[in-house]
């Protein structure tokens, strides 16, 4: 699944988005590009879940 991210803009952001999925789900491959402000995610957890985790630690994600 894929997620747009608008106010991710630096590694510290990457980062934290990161530690955000991992909390949800620590098997989840995380891919950040910060170019087009994406977030892609290969995780057996909900979609719903893994926006919610990031929406909480500050970035408001939409589905890509």
């Amino acid at each position: 699944m894929k997620f747009h991210v608008p106010d991710m803009s630096c590694g510290h952001c990457t980062a934290a988005i990161d530690k955000a999925l991992k909390a949800v789900d620590p098997a989840a491959k995380v891919d950040t590009d910060l170019t087009s402000k994406t977030v892609t995610i290969a995780s057996g957890k909900d979609a719903a879940a893994l926006q919610a985790a990031m929406t909480k630690a500050g970035y408001p994600a939409t589905p890509a």
